[in-house]
């Protein structure tokens, strides 16, 4: 069975959009992730907890069943210290933009070329059956806005981290270092 016809519905956050319903006029479309989404969420992206997830889109035709989205997302999660290991809480505020591309129009088996110029524009999301998933849209920003090492405010390295003596090539270092 080919994939066109699997719509993926086992993601935590799923709200579906008709694509055939959105016209000329744009529509806007608010997602809220409850408390068990928020927990799932988290789970899923390693984090201790999401204590808010919001993200408000605004929709419009392109062309040829391409759907333009604006999102402006509004999180508050509680991540773990890079440093300290201390958990804290950090707000995430980003709007992205994102256009939602016919599965039937995205190339099969076709090897991706990863250019610095095929990085710019907005992401390109396939949906299939006729359905776009803003709320799979909506955590999938989520993962991409989490600081992949987060530091909680304040916190600094401990002063033997930075101590050159501490380093484990220090004594050969010293060893082939000729005197002055």
């Amino acid at each position: 069975m080919r994939s066109d016809y699997i719509a993926r519905m086992d993601e935590e956050l799923s709200r579906t959009v008709k694509a055939g319903l959105i016209h000329e006029n744009p529509q806007t479309h608010e997602v809220e992730a409850d408390d068990a989404v928020r927990a799932a969420l988290a789970e899923r992206f390693g984090l201790p907890g999401i204590a808010r997830l919001r993200g408000d889109f605004t929709l419009r035709h392109e062309r040829s069943g391409v759907i333009a989205a604006t999102l402006k997302m509004r999180a508050r999660v509680t991540q773990v210290c890079v440093i300290s290991l201390e958990p804290f809480e950090t707000s995430i505020e980003e709007e992205a933009e994102l256009r939602f591309v016919p599965s039937e129009a995205v190339p099969e088996d076709e090897e991706e070329e990863f250019l610095p110029e095929s990085m710019e524009g907005p992401d390109e999301l396939p949906y299939y059956n006729g359905m776009i998933d803003i709320g799979a849209a909506l955590a999938e920003q989520l993962a991409l806005a989490l600081d992949p090492y987060p530091r909680k405010p304040g916190a600094e390295l401990p002063p033997e981290a930075s101590d050159d003596s501490a380093h484990p090539f220090a004594g050969l270092k010293a060893r082939f270092t000729k005197p002055e």
